[in-house]
C-alpha cells in the first residue's frame, strides 16, 4: 500500500524530496560557474545569456515528450535516466574546451531535466492521496527550497577556485540523487497503473485522463495560468530583472538585491509548513485565491517609486505567496488526472517553463524602452490572471477531503 495512515505521508514522497534537494543544491552550486566559464571562452554577454537559457529552452520543448515516456516506461526509469543524462552532460560540459560544445552539452542537459522532473513530479501526484496532496507538494517544493538556499553560497566560492570544479560536483550530485532514486523507490509502485480515487484505496485502477480532457476543465486550466505565473516571477523576473532594479533603481549594492531574494525565499520555505495542510484542509480554491493575491500585491507594489523597505517587503510577500503557488497547482492537476498522465504533468510544468523564458525577455524589453515599472505592472497583470481565474472556480472545486 502507498498509503498507510491519516498522518503519513507514502514513503516515495519523503524520497522525492530527498532526491530533490540533492539536485538542487548540486543547481545551486553551478549556478555561478555558469557565466564565468562562458566568459572564459571569450564570447560576448548575449552568448553567456545564450548559456543560461539553452538549458531552459531545451528543457520547455522535451517536456512534452518526457511525459510520454513517462506513460510508456514508468516514473522511476524515467526519473534515474532523465538525473543520468544531466550528469553525463554536465560533467563533460565541465571538460568542454570550445563555447559551442559547451552550449550543446548545456541544451542536451535541459532534456535530461525535463524527463526528471515530469517524472518526478508524476510520481508524487500519483502516489499522494486526495486528502494530502498539497502537503505532498509542498514537501516535494520544500525540498528543492531549501537545496537552493545552500547550493550558491558553496557554488560562488568553488567557481572562485575553478570555474570548472562546480560542473564536476554538480555532476557528482546528480548521479547520487539518481542511485538514491533507484534504490529506494520500488518498481512495484513506481510501474504499477494504479491511483487513489477519492476515498479509496490507491490500489484501485484509475484510467488516466487523457490531455484533451484535462485542456476541457476549468480546473486544470487554472492550474496552467497560475503555474505560468510561477514561471515567470519566481524562476524569470525575479532573478533576471531584480538585481538591476536594485542597483539601478535603488541605487543600493547588490548585496540589498541578495538579501531582498534571501527574504523571499526564507518566507517561502516557512510558508511551505502551512501552505500545503491548508491546501487540503481548507480546500485548494481559497488556498490558491489567498496566494495569488498575496503575488499580485508584491509585484503591484514595485510598480510605485523605488522605496528599499517596500522592495524588501514585497519579496518577503511573494516568497509567502509562493509557498501556495509552488504547492497548489500541483495538487489540483492531480484532482484531474490522479493516475499515471505524463503528458497532463508535462504541460503543466511546461507552464511555468514557459513563464520563466518569456518573462525575463518581455520584462527586459519593457525596462529598456520604458521603465522598471511598466515591466513590474506586467508581472503583475500576468499574476492577477491567476487570481482571476482561481476566483472563477467553482466553490465546490478542490474543496477538502477529509482522509
Amino acid at each position: 500500500m502507498l498509503w498507510r495512515g491519516r498522518g503519513e505521508l507514502p514513503r516515495e514522497v519523503g524520497i522525492l524530496a530527498v532526491v530533490a534537494f540533492v539536485v538542487a543544491l548540486g543547481f545551486g552550486i553551478v549556478a555561478p560557474a555558469i557565466p564565468l566559464f562562458a566568459r572564459s571562452f571569450g564570447v560576448g554577454t548575449t552568448a553567456v545569456g545564450l548559456a543560461v537559457s539553452a538549458f531552459a529552452f531545451f528543457r520547455f520543448v522535451s517536456a512534452f515528450g518526457g511525459g510520454s515516456l513517462v506513460e510508456r516506461f514508468g516514473e522511476r526509469t524515467v526519473l534515474s535516466a532523465g538525473l543520468a543524462v544531466v550528469a553525463v552532460t554536465t560533467g563533460l560540459a565541465g571538460l568542454a574546451a570550445s563555447f559551442p560544445l559547451f552550449l550543446a552539452l548545456r541544451a542536451a542537459g535541459g532534456v535530461g531535466s525535463a524527463m526528471f522532473t515530469v517524472a518526478a513530479l508524476s510520481l508524487l501526484l500519483r502516489v499522494a492521496p486526495p486528502s494530502h496532496r498539497g502537503r505532498a507538494a509542498a514537501t516535494w517544493q520544500g525540498g528543492f527550497i531549501l537545496g537552493g538556499i545552500a547550493g550558491p553560497a558553496a557554488g560562488g566560492l568553488l567557481a572562485e577556485l575553478s570555474p570548472r570544479l562546480p560542473f564536476f560536483l554538480y555532476a557528482g550530485f546528480l548521479l547520487l540523487a539518481g542511485s538514491v532514486a533507484m534504490v529506494l523507490l520500488r518498481p512495484s509502485v513506481t510501474m504499477q497503473r494504479s491511483a487513489e480515487p477519492a476515498g479509496t484505496g490507491p490500489d484501485l485502477a484509475t484510467d488516466p485522463v487523457g490531455l484533451r480532457t484535462a485542456l476541457r476543465s476549468r480546473v486544470y486550466l487554472t492550474a496552467l495560468v497560475a503555474n505560468l505565473g510561477v514561471g515567470w516571477v519566481l524562476f524569470g523576473v525575479r532573478n533576471s530583472l531584480v538585481p538591476l532594479y536594485v542597483t539601478e533603481e535603488l541605487g543600493r549594492t547588490v548585496a540589498w538585491a541578495g538579501a531582498g531574494l534571501l527574504a523571499g525565499s526564507v518566507a517561502q520555505a516557512l510558508g511551505l509548513l502551512r501552505s500545503g495542510r491548508l491546501a487540503d484542509t481548507w480546500g485548494r480554491r481559497p488556498a490558491l485565491v489567498l496566494g495569488a493575491a498575496l503575488a499580485t500585491i508584491s509585484t503591484a507594489a514595485l510598480v510605485l517609486p523605488p522605496v528599499l523597505w517596500v522592495f524588501l517587503l514585497s519579496m518577503a510577500v511573494f516568497g509567502l505567496a509562493a509557498s501556495f503557488l509552488a504547492s497548489v497547482p500541483a495538487a489540483l492537476v492531480a484532482d484531474v488526472s490522479p493516475a499515471r498522465g505524463g503528458r497532463v504533468v508535462a504541460v503543466f510544468q511546461m507552464s511555468a517553463d514557459l513563464g520563466a523564458i518569456v518573462g525575463p525577455l518581455v520584462a527586459g524589453w519593457l525596462t529598456d524602452v520604458v521603465s522598471y515599472q511598466a515591466a513590474f505592472a506586467v508581472t503583475t497583470a500576468v499574476l492577477a490572471a491567476g487570481l482571476g481565474a482561481a476566483l472563477a472556480l467553482p466553490r465546490t472545486a478542490g474543496a477538502p477531503v477529509r482522509g
